[in-house]
């Protein structure tokens, strides 16, 4: 059975660029106020008429560059905030990146949904489906927020990371440990847009059944934190079990970038150090879906995520879902 196996990885971001200080000129908050309980300075969010799908695109071609190939067999893309509600994006983007005929769809699982969709692909490559496979996690999140809701609205960000997987081998550098997952639907409330859906209606469809407001992202803050850190740590310490490295072993942590609070308490749960956290939220915030590769390509770009460090990643996302992975970061070409 092949390995899936990291061959090459890209990011972009749109290029708005909204600090702590233009967001206070609109609403009742601060800089400090902001970085103090997010640790968020900056972020970007797209212009008018820019589509996830040319986020996603962008950072595919880096990663397919960076790889050194022109051509994949699928495109997988995790996202919360598609070009449409119908139909999925991964096609056009696979259209736009000159991939028009090879399969291409759509993972929802809000924050948690690269990790699902490095698991899509990683069991396309094991069955022999695939040889390669772009993944990409993109999102737009500055379209589903309230811009009067101070609570949101400073947290979040657009942009997209990716990476292509090859078959390989387990013991190749960049292979994909096993991938823990988990979900409860139960907690569905906790991380939502509550209309636009099958259950309830766009408010402009059916103004007596749904609420302008819930249109919007909602989230309990406290209670997203509580879950959070403990599933994030729960997931991580079971993919460490797979691999059997003990957490000392662990070079660098790549949390979800949901909330410095959150990445901290993580490590902290795990017993690893808080300076090997990969801290990518302070200069986009809350990415959702592409926060995780986000954060990859910035670490390989910089020089603090060096081939040979043993790496965890772990995320909490909408629904609820979770997940975590380990492996050893590969020698890659930097776009």
């Amino acid at each position: 059975m092949k390995a899936a196996v990291i061959s090459g990885i890209g990011a972009w971001l749109p290029p708005d660029l909204v600090t702590n200080d233009d967001l206070a000129a609109r609403m009742n908050t601060s800089d400090e106020w902001i970085r103090t309980r997010t640790g968020i300075r900056t972020r970007h969010f797209v212009s008018a008429g820019m589509p996830t799908s040319r986020l996603a695109a962008e950072a595919g071609a880096r990663a397919m560059e960076s790889a050194g190939t022109a051509d994949v067999d699928a495109v997988v893309l995790a996202t919360t905030t598609p070009d449409r509600p119908c139909p999925a994006s991964a096609p056009e983007v696979a259209r736009r990146l000159g991939l028009t005929g090879r399969p291409a769809f759509d993972v929802s699982a809000v924050c948690t949904g690269f990790l699902y969709a490095l698991t899509t692909a990683a069991g396309m490559i094991a069955s022999g489906a695939a040889e390669q496979v772009l993944v990409i996690g993109a999102e737009a999140f500055s379209t589903l927020i309230d811009p009067r809701d101070r609570s949101c609205a400073v947290v979040f960000g657009d942009g997209a990371g990716a990476v292509v997987l090859r078959a390989g081998e387990p013991g190749d550098p960049g292979a994909l440990g096993r991938i823990v997952l988990g979900s409860d639907g139960s907690l569905a409330d906790l991380i939502t847009v509550r209309a636009g859906g099958s259950e309830r209606p766009h408010p402009d469809a059916d103004p007596e059944r749904t609420d302008a407001a819930d249109r919007y992202f909602s989230m309990r803050g406290r209670e997203v934190f509580e879950h959070a850190v403990a599933r994030m740590s729960e997931s991580a310490r079971a993919a460490l079990a797979h691999t059997g490295w003990q957490p000392g072993d662990v070079d660098r942590l790549v949390g979800h970038q949901a909330n410095l609070r959150i990445l901290r308490a993580v490590a902290e749960q795990l017993d690893i150090p808080a300076d090997r956290l990969v801290i990518h939220l302070n200069r986009v915030g809350n990415t959702a879906a592409a926060s995780i590769p986000l954060a990859l390509a910035h670490a390989h770009a910089t020089g603090d995520l060096a081939p040979g460090a043993r790496v965890v990643l772990a995320a909490f996302g909408g629904g609820a879902t979770w997940g975590a992975t380990a492996l050893t970061w590969p020698s890659l070409k930097s776009v």
